[in-house]
């Protein structure tokens, strides 16, 4: 299923676009929305991973943590 949306572009856009009638102009937008999409979604998932991160990091050095860790097995 899909949708129709409407883009205003200035006039000259529009004109220069026009020497061009064997390109499907609506595929173009479409993959510059796409790839904008996945730009922003890629941002947004690395944004929660740093979130993420910054409260899973130990108070002390890890190599610290490490080592307590690895004493506690024995």
């Amino acid at each position: 299923m899909s949708t129709k949306i409407t883009v205003r572009i200035p006039l000259e856009l529009k004109k220069r676009m026009e020497k061009f009638p064997n390109v499907n102009w609506g595929d173009v937008v479409r993959k510059a929305i796409e790839e904008k999409l996945r730009e922003l979604e890629i941002r947004e998932a690395v944004e929660v991973m740093d979130e993420i991160a910054s409260k899973a990091r130990p108070g002390r050095p890890l190599a610290e943590v490490v080592r307590e860790f690895r004493d506690r097995r024995r």
